[in-house]
Formats: C-alpha cells, sequence, structure tokens
C-alpha cells in the first residue's frame, strides 16, 4: 500500500472529502460564513481563502494519499487567517503557535499510522516556519462529527489544556514534545483522527 502526504494546492482542493470542501466554518467569520452558504459562495469563498494563504503564508495544509486515492486531510494556518477563532470564548491563538484548524480521514483508514504521519507532518513544517506549538480550540461535550476535534481525544495525544473553558477550551501541543511520541501517544493519534469519521460529513456548531 503506498501513501504519502501532498500540500494542499487550489488543484487538490477537490481531494478533500465531501462537504469539506466547500466549508467556510473557520475560513469566514460567522456572520459572512453563513451568508456565503445561503447565496451559494462557500466554494468560491473556501477556493479563495485557500488561494490567499497559500500566497502570503504558504502551506496550509496536507491531503493523504494511499495507492494515489485521497483519504484524508489536515488543515493549518496562523490564526490571522483564521476568522473564525476569533469567536471562541478561549480565543486568541498565541503568537508563537499555528492553529490546527481540522482534520479527517475517511472511513476505513483509520489505525493505520496515518493520524500520526498526518500531525508529525505538520509538526515539522511548523517548526521549519519558526513556530514552537500547535494549538486548538477543543469540543469539550463533542457528540459526533463535526468541525471542531473532541477535547479529550486531543488532551489524550498530548495537549494541554492554556485555557479553560466548559465547552470549548484552547488546547496547546509543544511541538519539540511532539516529534518525539512514543508508541502509545501514536496510537492515540490514529484514533483522534479516527472518532471524528464515524460519519463523512460535517456539522456547524
Amino acid at each position: 500500500m503506498g501513501r504519502q502526504l501532498v500540500s494542499l494546492t487550489l488543484d487538490r482542493l477537490a481531494d478533500l472529502p465531501d462537504p469539506c470542501r466547500s466549508c467556510v466554518f473557520w475560513e469566514m467569520d460567522p456572520v459572512s460564513g453563513e451568508e456565503a452558504v445561503r447565496s451559494g459562495q462557500a466554494a468560491l469563498e473556501k477556493e479563495s481563502w485557500l488561494s490567499a494563504v497559500l500566497l502570503e503564508w504558504g502551506s496550509c495544509g496536507r491531503v493523504v494519499l494511499v495507492d494515489e486515492e485521497p483519504v484524508g486531510f489536515v488543515l493549518f494556518a496562523p490564526s490571522a487567517y483564521v476568522p473564525r477563532s476569533t469567536a471562541f470564548p478561549t480565543s486568541p491563538v498565541t503568537p508563537d503557535a499555528v492553529q490546527l484548524i481540522t482534520a479527517r480521514l475517511v472511513p476505513g483508514f483509520q489505525g493505520q499510522g496515518l493520524g500520526r504521519v498526518m500531525v508529525q507532518t505538520v509538526a515539522k513544517d511548523v517548526l521549519r516556519r519558526g513556530f514552537k506549538a500547535i494549538e486548538a480550540f477543543g469540543d469539550a461535550r463533542w457528540q459526533g462529527p463535526g468541525c471542531l476535534l473532541p477535547a479529550d481525544h486531543l488532551l489524550a495525544v498530548g495537549f494541554k489544556t492554556v485555557r479553560p473553558h466548559p465547552r470549548y477550551p484552547r488546547l496547546r501541543l509543544e511541538l519539540r514534545t511532539t516529534l518525539s511520541w512514543k508508541q502509545d501517544v501514536e496510537q492515540a493519534l490514529d484514533k483522534l483522527l479516527g472518532v471524528v469519521q464515524k460519519e463523512p460529513a460535517l456539522r456547524p456548531l
């Protein structure tokens, strides 16, 4: 089984599972995002967002290919490029960190080490750019697939709570630690990215 991670580009946007390829939950502020969905412009706004981030900051995602077929992705960027992040009560993301926006593996590909490879690839990329950590907004009451990852699973893979909240804690993963994860944490990563793919669709909050 051949597997590789490739950079998310405009040409690769179609490789994201539906409806992730046109979801603008993170890429726009709540009001603008809702309007884009109502007007049928969400897919164009997603493409515009990706184009701007690629131009100004560089690669902001990876697509996982297994035997040349896309089976998952991870999206990340500084919070300045993630308008929705300011809407959370535990914002802002620390300046020395990049935000883990979202990640997904399609059904049937969890438990194969892909989650570990995805996050470690992001960690190495972010370290090379001079950042010290990855931060994410978790969902402490996670009940099913959505645009946020479950907080308890983020904690299980090494994230630490830096700003608590009953629903949306902000969590942080120090990158130096990430690159020396042991097997139990690597397996927990697979579980983290596997648990969110029970349903293929993303749901807004």
